[in-house]
């Protein structure tokens, strides 16, 4: 069994950034990556859509006999994790954002939260905030049409530039030192969001962090792949494969597939 694949899914592109920290880390384990790009983004949808959708997903992941499974979307962790680990026999890794490092090392006391309209609104994000607010001023942005123009392939275009210094105005009014980035998409965002912020905010994701979670996993469940041979590595998406391709540095072949 630790020769069968981890199963990746998000509501798109984005959660490669993900696959990229688990990939680097673990090597040697063998990868499925499912993007549902036609149903991006999951936030406006409402919670019984993003069960369905996440439990679609993990149905595919799941006839390709992966061992384990990696929401690597922020609003389907917070709003299907809890349902998906109780229907399903098999181990779940979700994201969230990194509110509690930020929060913890913040010298100004106010962070920024950058995330998507599902994110902000589940229960999981606001008990997750109530935990470290105390004394921290958390202020939350969504980030209303990032996910579509990454998913058209338009990350340097104009129209991401003027939505980013939309968005970023109020944070840093707000004197932030800590950008929390709340969706796998925004990673691929860094490059321009390092231009626009001061340089003495710093900007976290959670690739690290889920990558070092389901090396934690896999060790607990007997689940490690030791072979020392080059991993296999699938992505498919119903969506453009040119732009997930382009994402993964035209290294790996993408397959379009209608699911």
């Amino acid at each position: 069994m630790s020769k069968q694949p981890i199963g990746i899914f998000d509501s798109g592109v984005g959660g490669t950034s993900i696959w990229k920290a688990i990939h680097g880390l673990l090597p040697t384990e063998n990868t499925i990556y499912l993007a549902d790009s036609i149903n991006a983004p999951y936030g406006p949808k409402g919670k019984e859509a993003i069960i369905a959708l996440s439990e679609k997903n993990t149905e595919h992941l799941l006839e390709q006999n992966s061992k384990l499974i990696v929401v690597a979307c922020n609003t389907a962790t917070t709003n299907a994790i809890g349902y998906l680990r109780e229907k399903y026999n098999v181990p779940f890794i979700g994201i969230e954002p990194a509110i509690k490092p930020a929060a913890l090392q913040t010298q100004t006391k106010a962070i920024g939260i950058l995330a998507t309209k599902g994110t902000l609104s589940s229960e999981l994000f606001n008990n997750t905030s109530q935990l470290y607010n105390n004394g921290v001023t958390i202020v939350e942005q969504e980030g209303e049409g990032i996910v579509q123009l990454i998913e058209a392939g338009l990350i340097y275009s104009d129209q991401m530039t003027e939505l980013l210094v939309n968005y970023l105005k109020p944070m840093i009014k707000s004197n932030i030192d800590y950008l929390v980035l709340g969706c796998t998409h925004y990673p691929y965002l860094i490059p321009q969001l390092s231009k626009i912020l001061p340089k003495h905010i710093k900007i976290i994701d959670s690739g690290d962090a889920v990558a070092n979670q389901t090396k934690l996993v896999l060790e607990k469940y007997n689940l490690v792949n030791n072979a020392k041979i080059k991993s296999d590595n699938f992505f498919y998406t119903n969506g453009k494969p040119k732009v997930m391709k382009t994402l993964l540095n035209n290294v790996y072949d993408v397959k379009y597939l209608k699911f």
